[in-house]
């Protein structure tokens, strides 16, 4: 069996990222396929939440390593306040430093024959370069999304690093991989020399954790009845610009005043949106309260046996995330729930829709759209004639899948390398 050196900030018992979920299920689903992950990870001490619901998910003898790091925003401030220069390019820049001594371990001790580092997290490109000029194993970069952009980072000095790290990857990395066809664009068209090596590799569900994920059920053992008003579930973080509710509340507010729309009719339930407050306030500005219930987070399998259980799901992507996909799309797709997505028709969260035969689509930055398509999507899933996800597409976006995917991408890498190292 071939070996794979994962660098990945994001792994269990770290909580409250759907980004846990990519690395994961790969490192399930990787063994089958021919291949053992070699995990190197962040220490405990870097995280701020941690739960153990998703840890019986690592298989057993999977190699994880923790390598010493801290978050400059809770470890290294005096006063509430820290040196920027400490947090570029992230806060767990410290995190580099016993990674790149730890992942040199690990390949004297198994000699993995690729190399794999995915963002959010910037400083894991950081380290699996390291890794890779030191060793001339091959590197691919996991971008998922697209790094320096137009005003990310805010603070031009963080940019320049973001751009500094993306151009490196890009020219060293084997491969380097999105998670949406619009992000991949962008980025042959930003590097062209690299552009044959930039891959679609795009989020997924687990269908293992979906079959263990019951709904709710009431005391006498049947499954319970849907609440009315009719649910419509927005699960996962509320980004106040890239998922910004306010055109949302708006028309809500103005189909209440109009008559159209009421609280007994529908009920928003944002969970684990991580900006309550800022969702309360906006939905008490226009006059969308009574419609709203924020809630907190629950383990991995109760959210989704929730999506399961609710009438209807709600996604929202601003314009400026024309190029992202959310990864909690594909869960909600194998839902099989209607969905209605609050997002740019022309962006890649809408293809992602559109491929799985959905269409109830108007932009999140449009009130008028929003106010014209929610009483005719509300009576549609009251009616039961609400579009549902078509099978065929939902089944292509399982992490099984997206590990096949992987691993033949993996098997390529190591061949570069077996062809450069014996060219005749």
């Amino acid at each position: 069996m071939k070996r794979v050196l994962m660098i990945a900030y994001h792994f269990p018992p770290l909580s409250g990222s759907s980004g846990i979920q990519r690395t994961l299920r790969f490192v399930q689903h990787l063994p089958s396929l021919g291949w053992q992950p070699l995990v190197l990870s962040a220490s405990l001490l870097a995280y701020e939440k941690t739960s153990g619901d998703l840890l019986a998910d690592v298989p057993t003898g999977t190699v994880v390593r923790r390598a010493f790091a801290l978050d400059t925003a809770r470890h290294l401030q005096i006063g509430g306040r820290y040196m920027a220069w400490m947090a570029r390019p992230d806060r767990w820049i410290s995190w580099k430093f016993d990674a790149i001594r730890q992942g040199l371990k690990l390949i004297g001790e198994f000699k993995p024959d690729a190399i794999w580092s995915t963002y959010p997290i910037a400083t894991a490109h950081v380290i699996a370069s390291a890794l890779h000029g030191k060793t001339g194993i091959p590197w691919i970069a996991d971008f998922r999304d697209p790094m320096a952009q137009e005003g990310y980072p805010t603070d031009p000095k963080t940019w320049k690093i973001f751009q500094q790290i993306e151009a490196d990857a890009t020219e060293r990395a084997r491969y380097c991989v999105f998670t949406a066809p619009g992000a991949a664009r962008d980025y042959q068209h930003r590097y062209p020399d690299a552009a044959d090596r930039m891959v679609v590799m795009e989020n997924g569900y687990d269908e293992e954790s979906f079959t263990f994920a019951a709904p709710p059920r009431d005391a006498d053992g049947n499954q319970a009845k849907g609440p009315r008003p009719l649910v419509m579930l927005h699960s996962g973080i509320v980004y106040p610009s890239e998922r910004d509710p306010t055109q949302f509340f708006e028309a809500l507010g103005r189909l209440k005043s109009a008559g159209m729309l009421a609280p007994d009719d529908l009920r928003i339930r944002f969970r684990a949106s991580v900006h309550d407050d800022i969702l309360l306030k906006l939905a008490q500005d226009h006059g969308a309260l009574d419609f709203i219930e924020v809630c907190p987070a629950i383990p991995y399998r109760e959210a989704l046996a929730e999506m399961m259980d609710v009438d209807a799901l709600l996604v929202m992507q601003a314009d400026n995330c024309n190029a992202q996909i959310p990864a909690k799309i594909y869960e909600y797709l194998r839902a099989g729930k209607p969905i209605l997505g609050l997002t740019d028709p022309d962006g890649d969260t809408a293809g992602a829709l559109h491929r799985a035969g959905l269409h109830d689509i108007a932009r999140l930055d449009s009130a008028d759209e929003i106010a014209r398509l929610l009483p005719e999507f509300v009576g549609s899933c009251r009616r039961g004639r609400a579009a549902l996800p078509h099978w065929p597409a939902v089944k292509q976006a399982s992490r099984r899948e997206r590990s096949m995917a992987l691993a033949a991408l993996l098997e390529q890498a190591s061949l570069s390398r077996s062809v450069a190292a014996n060219p005749n």
